[in-house]
């Protein structure tokens, strides 16, 4: 083979890796959606595969979580076993160790639903885009089931088409974000009045002329803590995925650029290293589920307790 050859087959295999990557990590495309709808008002509320993993996230948390609890509570003595010994653990270390510091005591009851479904939400969404359910079915409907790729009336071949993280997508991230945002300025109104949580963005008793620097300082600084939680949530998701999947694209990119000896080879490296990646997501499910938890927290708790 020659060199110009060898370099072109290598472009395309890189193109593919490419597009694999970013095909995997992000949503289905509207092109391809599970349920098809028509369009309302120039929104097309089709299904993709994030919103179908959000059902799926709700159900779950439901089943996991919110029944349990109901359950608990409706014992005339309730005395915890088994999976509620977990809840209540969780629900503890929440509320005492995040929500009362930030909050304070009066506080604590009435954002701490808010702040406990943040987590339960995230921990469950970061938890199922581990699993690779779709891959696996994907695996099974090629090479046991002998169902073409090109096949897009197959359901699975449609399932696909994108990751199933949801967090890793941005809308979703902006909207837990957005969430936390109104509950900034409902936490200091309830906490303040209205007209006093606006004044209470700047320090009394400041010179006029500081007063006009100092406030949309502090009206972009307000926007911009739900655009960090937003970015810091589906970028760490996202990150995690990409590197896993590149990591595993040496063999195909080896193997193209030298010979397919050298990629089986480096599966003894790209398999190991993934493995290890993935161990460290495990990780980053439970610390990024936290993170987002105690910075809602913080910026609540920044509304109600005033510092300047």
């Amino acid at each position: 083979m020659s060199a110009s050859e060898s370099g072109h087959s290598s472009g395309t295999v890189l193109e593919q890796v490419g597009e694999n990557i970013i095909h995997h990590v992000s949503n289905s495309s509207l092109d391809h959606p599970l349920i098809h709808l028509p369009p309302i008002f120039g929104i097309d509320f089709s299904v993709t595969k994030h919103v179908l993993m959000l059902w799926i996230v709700a159900v779950l948390v439901s089943i996991s979580v919110i029944i349990p609890i109901r359950n608990y509570m409706k014992k005339e003595k309730p005395v915890p076993t088994g999976w509620m010994n977990v809840i209540e653990a969780i629900v503890a270390f929440i509320r005492d160790s995040i929500v009362k510091p930030n909050l304070g005591s009066k506080f604590t009851d009435t954002w701490a639903p808010m702040i406990l479904t943040f987590f339960f939400f995230i921990l469950f969404a970061n938890g199922i885009g581990l699993i690779p359910i779709f891959d696996i079915l994907g695996a099974a409907n090629r090479f046991i089931f002998s169902i073409p790729k090109s096949d897009q009336h197959n359901l699975i071949n449609t399932l696909l088409h994108g990751g199933s993280t949801v967090t890793g997508n941005f809308n979703v991230t902006a909207g837990l974000a957005t969430l936390t945002f109104f509950a900034i300025i409902i936490a200091g109104s309830k906490a303040h009045g209205f007209i006093t949580h606006w004044k209470n963005l700047v320090p009394k008793g400041l010179a006029i002329p500081i007063y006009i620097i100092l406030i949309p300082i502090e009206i972009i600084g307000m926007l911009v803590k739900p655009f960090a939680l937003t970015m810091r949530l589906a970028a760490n998701m996202t990150g995690g995925h990409i590197a896993l999947l590149a990591i595993l694209s040496f063999m195909a990119i080896f193997a193209e650029i030298s010979s397919e000896p050298v990629g089986i080879g480096m599966a003894f490296f790209s398999v190991p290293l993934a493995t290890a990646i993935s161990g460290l997501e495990i990780i980053v499910v439970l610390v990024q589920a936290y993170v987002f938890t105690l910075l809602s927290a913080v910026f609540i708790g920044m509304a109600i307790n005033v510092h300047h």
